[in-house]
């Protein structure tokens, strides 16, 4: 039917400004487009209301996220509508989002986790070398099941992400290195099965939580991703560091992390740099001062 929700739908399906997302993000758009058309194909695109959106979100409202995300593809086709004159008015506009927990909902990693963890998989295991890898480099799934030797030059491994298709590097340490090289690899991916063939990212998460599991631990890989941010974030890297590591694109992302840094480490490591900078710019007054003060305090005792 023309100018239907679901001849909408296919068009902006067909359109560059789709085939130039990601992946992942028409893959999840595409499962809430089936849903609408599904419901109410038929419905004129131009009918649609905000009230039908808010309606939509009240029924989705025991997923606050997914609600949320589902608002966002909306918001996507019906912005690509407006721009290409299918549709005079955004039915999402002034929609509000549902309020969320201030989590992600994967916990992370402590450090009793990582001690079980190691304690259990011994150096040379696929297992170490997938949980190595994670700390080390922050990959998401989507992409630790792609790294490889291919995208390593000496000691960087540098990789697009799946998710946002931007580059993010990563200097392996020797130790890194030397369990590449003792842990059964693929041609092209260091994380495989034992068959030695390359994981998808829906298979590794499983078999990472078995693994997780057989240690004792009731984490993810995901967890442990934000085990290595925070780690990151503790030592005193900033948020284009994190960003250009565990490949952000939105700084407010990076923020989650170097805000909730452990602030006495940072604040240490700040006051040293404070130091050394008084001791390098005004270290000829600070001599001074002092002997001016070890004469004052000679004569007082003289």
């Amino acid at each position: 039917v023309a100018r239907s929700l679901q001849w909408l739908v296919q068009q902006y399906m067909e359109s560059a400004e789709w085939s130039g997302l990601s992946l992942a993000t028409r893959k999840q758009r595409g499962l809430f487009y089936r849903q609408v058309t599904d419901a109410s194909g038929k419905v004129d695109c131009r009918a649609v209301t905000k009230a039908d959106v808010q309606n939509a979100m009240e029924r989705r409202k025991s997923t606050p996220a997914l609600a949320n995300n589902f608002k966002k593809s909306l918001s996507a086709l019906f912005k690509w509508g407006m721009d290409h004159s299918h549709v005079s008015v955004d039915p999402t506009a002034g929609v509000k989002r549902l309020k969320t927990l201030n989590t992600d909902g994967f916990p992370i990693w402590t450090l009793e986790d990582i001690n079980n963890f190691t304690k259990h998989w011994s150096l040379g295991t696929r297992e170490r070398l997938a949980f190595e890898l994670i700390v080390a480099s922050g990959l998401r799934r989507s992409d630790a099941v792609r790294a490889g030797r291919q995208h390593l030059t000496d000691d960087v491994l540098k990789i697009k992400t799946q998710k946002t298709n931007t580059q993010v590097t990563v200097e392996f340490s020797p130790r890194i290195l030397d369990l590449i090289e003792q842990t059964q690899t693929g041609d092209f991916a260091f994380i495989v099965g034992k068959k030695g063939l390359p994981l998808t990212k829906e298979s590794f998460g499983n078999w990472f939580r078995d693994t997780c599991r057989a240690a004792g631990v009731e984490k993810s890989a995901h967890g442990l991703r934000k085990f290595s941010a925070t780690l990151a974030a503790e030592a005193g890297a900033t948020s284009h560091q994190l960003m250009a590591q565990f490949g952000w694109v939105n700084v407010k992302q990076a923020e989650v992390y170097t805000q909730g840094a452990d602030r006495e480490l940072l604040g240490k490591a700040s006051s040293r740099l404070v130091e050394e900078q008084i001791r390098t710019k005004f270290s000829p007054h600070l001599i001074s001062g002092e002997g001016n003060r070890s004469k004052k305090s000679l004569k007082s005792n003289g």
